[in-house]
């Protein structure tokens, strides 16, 4: 069965308006928007989402992502303020906030950035000396982000930040910046040692002080001691001498004998009991060590009395010898036997 030329027209325009729709209907993805165009001039901005153009008359012009976006910055070599060279390069973080600025502002968005970030990176880095430029990266970074967000702003985009990846000096400047670092350390290491030596020797000076006071305190307590010993042993001397004096005024001359006795007796004993007297030769007067046992027995016997008797009176002393009388026959003790 022929078509006929109703269905015909029908057929076409039913297609036609399968194509308007088509054309009409334009679904933005996520993190992108797009900028339409009508003959040739900026209308508006698509949002994420299904949106609607009038067909054959608005055009879809740029389509840019509105998520963060990384550049890499290339590699360049710089000049410092102290003359050294070093090579450096980095990484860029933006993020467009205005499509159309930044569609219609600037030709080519990313080359744009990346040339801007580079200028800024020589200017920034070429004003500063090579200690600090290795010394302060955060400070560079923080300039470097300020400068080119502020130059990037009429274009609608935000930098968010700037990273320097790599500093790398020459080999020659980084093997002199070794021994340089390697100096410091051993002058570091020598102020150390002498600043401990220092230390020590303080330490073993008040060590010394502190000992010898403890000693002179020593010496001082045991010379008071000493003293003291010496003052009561001298004492006691005084005491038992007063004590023989008053036996002998009183007629009792075993006291004296034994006052006598008594210091013979510690005389040997310190004689026999000398290091330097290895061999002690006898008699010494043999009889008068006995004589002087004999005088303490006496004594023993005067105090506590023959065979439990009470001690007897002591005899009355004579009087002096008149020394112009004759001496009696047979001396001073008495007549001959």
């Amino acid at each position: 069965m022929p078509i006929s030329p109703f269905a015909i027209i029908v057929l076409a325009i039913l297609v036609l308006a399968i194509v308007v729709i088509f054309m009409g209907v334009k679904s933005v993805p996520q993190g992108r928007e797009w900028t339409v165009e009508r003959f040739g001039r900026y209308t508006r901005t698509l949002r994420p989402g299904l949106n609607l153009i009038v067909p054959f008359v608005d055009q879809i012009g740029a389509k840019l992502s509105m998520m963060e976006t990384v550049l890499e910055v290339p590699q360049q070599e710089i000049i410092t303020r102290d003359n050294a060279m070093v090579t450096v390069d980095g990484v860029i973080f933006y993020q467009v906030l205005d499509a159309a600025k930044a569609a219609y502002e600037v030709g080519s968005l990313e080359t744009a950035i990346i040339n801007l970030t580079m200028t800024n990176i020589r200017t920034v880095m070429g004003s500063m000396d090579l200690d600090e430029l290795l010394s302060n990266r955060d400070q560079i970074n923080v300039k470097l982000m300020k400068v080119v967000d502020d130059a990037t702003e009429p274009w609608g985009v935000k930098v968010t930040r700037i990273e320097i990846r790599d500093i790398t000096p020459p080999r020659d400047l980084v093997e002199s910046m070794g021994r340089q670092m390697k100096a410091e350390r051993d002058r570091r290491a020598t102020i150390l040692e002498a600043e401990g030596t220092r230390q020590a020797q303080i330490l073993r000076a008040e060590g010394l002080k502190q000992a010898a006071i403890l000693e002179a305190e020593g010496r001082r307590e045991a010379a008071f001691r000493d003293a003291e010993a010496r003052e009561r042993s001298a004492e006691a001397e005084a005491k038992a001498t007063g004590m023989v004096s008053e036996a002998i005024a009183n007629g009792s001359v075993q006291a004296l004998n034994y006052f006598v006795a008594t210091k013979y007796v510690d005389s040997l004993k310190a004689m026999a009991s000398a290091p330097n007297h290895k061999v002690l030769f006898l008699p010494l007067d043999a009889a008068n060590v006995i004589g002087a046992i004999g005088g303490i027995a006496e004594i023993a016997r005067e105090a506590f009395g023959r065979d439990g008797a009470p001690p007897t009176a002591l005899p009355p002393r004579r009087p002096p010898a008149d020394p112009a009388a004759p001496a009696p026959e047979g001396g001073p003790w008495g007549p001959k036997a």
